[in-house]
C-alpha cells in the first residue's frame, strides 16, 4: 500500500498520478449554492449520474418518438433484446459467465423469485439463516418466506450474532451454528457487504459450509457489485441478487441484477414463478405455445423490462467496461486506505472505525461510530459541504467512490470532520 501523508500535497499529487481521475469529470456532481462541488460520500446509497445517461435514454425516447412499436425490432438498439447488451459487462463485473447473469425487476422482488426455486423447506429442515444486522428488506423478505410456507418466522429464523461488544460477525460463531443447527437450516442468505459494517463477507467460505451441511446458498450483493470483486461463480453460490443504483450508477429505484449458477442453468425441476419472457425466444410469440423455459439465469425472467431504465443501466455499464474492475477496485483500496489512514489521526478517544481494517475485508466504505454524537454531527457535516449518510443507531457512512471521488475529497472531508469535532 501506499506511504500516506497528511499533507494536502500529497493528495494532490495522488490525483495527479492516478490514472482513472478524468472519470470524475464524465459524472454530474452535486454542488452547493454558490456552484462549487459538494464533497459526495453516498455512493453506497445512491451513484452519481453519468453525463452520458442522458444520450443514452435520450437514444430511446426518440427511437419510441419515430418507430413506435417498430423499436422492438428496428431501434439503434432493439428493444426485444435490450437486456441482453447488459448481460456480458454485468457478467464481468460480479465475476460470472453470462449465461448466469441477468438484469430484470428491482431487488427484494429478485430475492423473493430466487426463495422460490431455493428455499424448499421440510418439516425437519426450514430455518433460514442470515446475519443479525441484515439489511432490513432481506429480513423482512425471509420472514414473510418463512410465514407464506407456514412456519413461525420467530423460530425459523436463525441469526448469525456478532459478539458481545463487537460489530463483525466472527467465522468460528458461524461454524458452531452450523454444528448445532446444520440438519435444520434449508437456506443461508447473507448480505454479501454488510450495508451497516461494510464487512465483506468470505462468500466462497460461507456457501462451502453451507453446503457440506446440505443448505442452498444465496447472497444479497447490493453493497458489493462495482464496489467488490465478488467472483460469484467461483463462489459456488447458488444464487445471488444486487441493484444497480449505488455503485453501479443507473439511477433511483432502478432495475436489479441477479445470479444464477451454471449448475443450475438446464434444471427445469426447480419450482420457480414463470413468465412469458422465460420462455424459449424463437418461439415466444406464437402465445399459444406451452411454457418452453430458457436456460441459465434468462430463465426466471417474468415481463418485457422496461427500456428507459436499461438505457441508464447501460451509460453506466459501457464506462465499467471501459474501466475494468480490477481497476476500479486497486484505486479503491488506495483510495480507502488513505481515508482510514487520515481517520486514524484523529484518535480513537474521538472516532471508531467498525469496518474491517483487512482490505480483502471490506470495499470503500467506511462506518465511523463517533464517540458521543448524535445526527447532529451528520447535520454539521452536510452544512460544511458533505454528503455522508447517517445509519442508527451511531454509524456515520462514508463511500469513497473510485470513479469520481478523489484523494482531495478524502482530505478535506476529514479536515472538516476534525474542525467539527474540535468545536
Amino acid at each position: 500500500m501506499l506511504n500516506y501523508q497528511l499533507s494536502l500535497d500529497f493528495a494532490l499529487k495522488e490525483d495527479q498520478k492516478d490514472e482513472l481521475s478524468t472519470y470524475r469529470n464524465q459524472f454530474h456532481i452535486p454542488k452547493d449554492k454558490y456552484g462549487k462541488d459538494l464533497i459526495y460520500m453516498t455512493g453506497n446509497s445512491l451513484g452519481l449520474q453519468p453525463k452520458t445517461t442522458k444520450k443514452y435514454i435520450h437514444q430511446e425516447l426518440e427511437d419510441w418518438a419515430n418507430l413506435g412499436v417498430e423499436g422492438h425490432t428496428n431501434a439503434k438498439n432493439p428493444w426485444l433484446k435490450y437486456h441482453e447488451f447488459l448481460t456480458e459487462s454485468m457478467a464481468n463485473i460480479v465475476g460470472a459467465k453470462p449465461i448466469e447473469v441477468i438484469i430484470m425487476n428491482t431487488l427484494t422482488v429478485n430475492l423473493h423469485l430466487m426463495m422460490v426455486s431455493f428455499y424448499k423447506p421440510t418439516a425437519k429442515r426450514y430455518k433460514i439463516l442470515i446475519e443479525a444486522d441484515a439489511f432490513p428488506s432481506d429480513k423482512y423478505a425471509v420472514e414473510s418466506q418463512l410465514r407464506h410456507h407456514g412456519f413461525n418466522d420467530k423460530d425459523g429464523l436463525i441469526l448469525w450474532k456478532a459478539r458481545q461488544g463487537e460489530e463483525l460477525a466472527n467465522y468460528e460463531d458461524l461454524e458452531a451454528i452450523f454444528k448445532a443447527h446444520g440438519n435444520e437450516i434449508a437456506l443461508v442468505m447473507i448480505g454479501g457487504v454488510n450495508y451497516y459494517t461494510g464487512q465483506y463477507f468470505d462468500m466462497k467460505r460461507i456457501t462451502n459450509l453451507g453446503h457440506k451441511y446440505g443448505c442452498m446458498v444465496g447472497f444479497d450483493c447490493a453493497h458489493g457489485a462495482g464496489n467488490v470483486e465478488l467472483n460469484l461463480h467461483d463462489s459456488g453460490a447458488d444464487f445471488a441478487v444486487w441493484c444497480t443504483y449505488k455503485y453501479l450508477n443507473s439511477g433511483p429505484g432502478s432495475l436489479a441484477g441477479c445470479f444464477v449458477h451454471e449448475r443450475h442453468a438446464n434444471n427445469k425441476d426447480l419450482n420457480r414463478f414463470t413468465g412469458w419472457w422465460s420462455h424459449n425466444k424463437e418461439t415466444r410469440f406464437r402465445m399459444r405455445d406451452e411454457f418452453d423455459q430458457l436456460p441459465g439465469a434468462e430463465g426466471w425472467q417474468l415481463s418485457n423490462p422496461p427500456i428507459l431504465s436499461m438505457a441508464a443501466i447501460k451509460a453506466s455499464l459501457d464506462m465499467f467496461q471501459e474501466v475494468g474492475i480490477k481497476k476500479i477496485v486497486e484505486k479503491s483500496k488506495k483510495l480507502t486506505g488513505y481515508f482510514e489512514f487520515l481517520l486514524k489521526q484523529l484518535g480513537e478517544d474521538s472516532i471508531r472505525i467498525i469496518t474491517p481494517s483487512n482490505p480483502k475485508e471490506r470495499g470503500c466504505q467506511l462506518s465511523i461510530q463517533v464517540k458521543n454524537a448524535d445526527k447532529s454531527l451528520h447535520h454539521k457535516l452536510t452544512k460544511a459541504g458533505i454528503i455522508s449518510d447517517w445509519r442508527e443507531p451511531e454509524v456515520i457512512r462514508c463511500a469513497p467512490v473510485p470513479l469520481y471521488n478523489s484523494f482531495q475529497d478524502v482530505y478535506h472531508l476529514v479536515n472538516k470532520l476534525k474542525a467539527i469535532l474540535n468545536e
